[in-house]
């Protein structure tokens, strides 16, 4: 049985309301600059009570790295598993698209440039930022591989191009919040089909 929370609100329930607000400020406005006031008045819920559940700024914060993290990750590596993939970098597309779900801030939470350096808040982060370019990398070893291609700058060069698609991408569907993961894994594969033309 549920603990009842703020308002009669399972807490179980405001939890995750906390983690989805507490994420649109982080990866809004950066580690450094989110508010935990701003938090706490979207929420409808005193600070008290966010240290309460989540002890800290930074336990709030490393919650919600978690939580993004942890979908992502197994997103991507479940796609790289797949079997009968014919574009396995269309499928990873979309899988970080629905583990996204239109919830772009998710990535730059992971990706956030504010996080001070070797602060337990950028450690967390780093964690699930070194998963992700492992699996980015180890794609674009296998797609240089199937072409013959052992150029250790190649490998080099398309991963940095694969993590700027992959970014620019979660940016602009960030703008453009209405298209559905399945639209943009169509609309990525529309584009990769004509620049390859």
């Amino acid at each position: 049985m549920s603990r009842a929370g703020s308002k009669g609100v399972p807490r179980e329930q405001r939890e995750q309301q906390i983690l989805d607000i507490a994420t649109d400020e982080f990866g809004t406005h950066g580690y450094a600059h989110a508010s935990m006031n701003r938090i706490a008045s979207a929420a409808d819920v005193s600070k008290p009570l966010i240290y309460t559940y989540f002890g800290s700024r930074d336990g709030l914060h490393a919650a919600c790295v978690h939580r993004a993290g942890r979908v992502l990750t197994e997103a991507v590596a479940a796609a790289q598993t797949a079997s009968g993939v014919p574009d396995r970098a269309i499928a990873t597309l979309s899988a970080i698209f629905h583990a996204l779900d239109g919830h772009t801030r998710r990535w730059t939470l992971i990706y956030d440039t504010t996080l001070p350096r070797e602060s337990d808040a950028h450690l967390t982060a780093r964690r699930y930022q070194q998963e992700l370019n492992a699996m980015g990398s180890q794609g674009v070893g296998q797609i240089l591989s199937a072409a013959a291609d052992s150029d250790p700058d190649d490998h080099s060069l398309l991963v940095a191009l694969w993590f700027g698609i992959v970014s620019t991408t979660v940016a602009w569907w960030g703008e453009h919040p209405h298209h559905s993961p399945d639209a943009m894994t169509e609309r990525c594969l529309r584009v990769i089909t004509a620049i390859r033309q």
